[in-house]
């Protein structure tokens, strides 16, 4: 008896290596196996398939995916004093491939854990920075990193409206008990774009949705930023 298969695992899981065998959306891929290797918590598969390319030929290859579910996140903005909100957070695996600290500033985010895209964001975003949003606006939904995490996605914006200034970094959000600790930052939006240039912010979710603020989004009128020379 195998946790994740045939019992259940610590998340309840049974039948996890039933994940894609049944696809038929693509002719040129027949699917023959796949193989659990890890469901700690997420699902960690190898998977063999059988792929006809361009020119006829079949072969057999193999490749692992990982499974973390679906997620959303949100830029909170306010047009009227031209700034957005975002968290900054401790993240191990940015801080083991060489970021400096590991504490990057993103867009709140998190994963849909059942929920609808829009409600699993309006949780988020409440969760992460202390702000109830209403009904955010869809930007689009993306494969952040498709040739190994099946994850997509789901990008919103949404007016935020403080009751006071936040003028610095406020600690304290997240959930205590999943090991968050997150601090937000109001920035001037043309100061978020700077930051992008310099590196300050190396998260791709945050640079997207910032580049779409100024390109489609709510600044998308607004006078263009100097850039240096």
């Amino acid at each position: 008896m195998t946790a994740g298969l045939d019992t259940p695992d610590r998340r309840g899981r049974t039948g996890l290596d039933r994940h894609g065998r049944d696809l038929t959306g693509n002719p040129r891929v027949r699917v023959r196996d796949v193989d659990v290797l890890s469901c700690d918590w997420y699902v960690l598969r190898r998977t063999t398939f059988d792929y006809q390319h361009s020119d006829g030929h079949w072969s057999r290859e193999q490749r692992e995916t990982y499974d973390r579910g679906d997620g959303a996140t949100v830029l909170l903005h306010n047009t009227v004093r031209r700034t957005v909100l975002l968290t900054r957070q401790f993240r191990l695996p940015a801080y083991v491939n060489g970021h400096p600290d590991g504490m990057l500033i993103e867009a709140a985010a998190g994963l849909l854990d059942g929920d609808a895209p829009e409600e699993a964001i309006r949780r988020e975003a409440a969760e992460e920075t202390g702000h109830v949003i209403g009904a955010p606006e869809p930007v689009f939904t993306v494969y952040m990193s498709p040739g190994s995490v099946t994850e997509r996605l789901h990008f919103y914006a949404a007016p935020y409206d403080p009751v006071t200034p936040v003028t610095a970094l406020n600690d304290g959000y997240g959930v205590a008990e999943e090991g968050e600790d997150i601090a937000t930052l109001e920035l001037p939006f043309d100061e978020a774009l700077a930051m992008i240039r310099s590196g300050d912010i190396a998260d791709a979710k945050t640079i997207m949705l910032l580049q779409w603020a100024a390109l489609d989004g709510p600044f998308r009128h607004s006078a263009p930023v100097a850039r240096p020379y």
